[in-house]
């Protein structure tokens, strides 16, 4: 598959990003990740193997990309799940607010 990282067209395939990782001990996952096998990576330790690139010439974001179009289960950054939505206001607040009452509470 082609794809392009830090602006450089690689052609990845599935075997060759296992052939790479292959004996690479993983880092501690603080930030996004991908299972490689039976191992968890961080995103910018892969990228840095596959692409033999510095990791300050990419984002997580590309190398996430590839690693999904390409079969890997990746993961977010742990705790960056969303946070929930606000409850909605009741229909007698929002009316309430339309007729020029007391404000929709709006929170943050």
């Amino acid at each position: 598959m082609r794809c392009v990282i830090a602006r450089y067209p690689f052609d990845l395939t599935k075997g060759g990003v296992l052939d790479s990782m292959k004996g690479v001990t993983p880092e501690p996952v603080t930030g996004e990740s991908v299972t490689i096998g039976r191992r968890r990576y961080p995103v910018k330790q892969v990228g840095e193997v596959v692409t033999r690139q510095d990791r300050r010439d990419f984002t997580g974001g590309e190398v996430t990309r590839a690693m999904t179009r390409l079969g890997f289960t990746c993961h977010p950054a742990p705790g960056a799940e969303p946070a929930p939505p606000a409850p909605a206001a009741t229909p007698v607040e929002t009316a309430s607010a339309l007729l020029g009452g007391a404000t929709v509470p709006q929170e943050n």
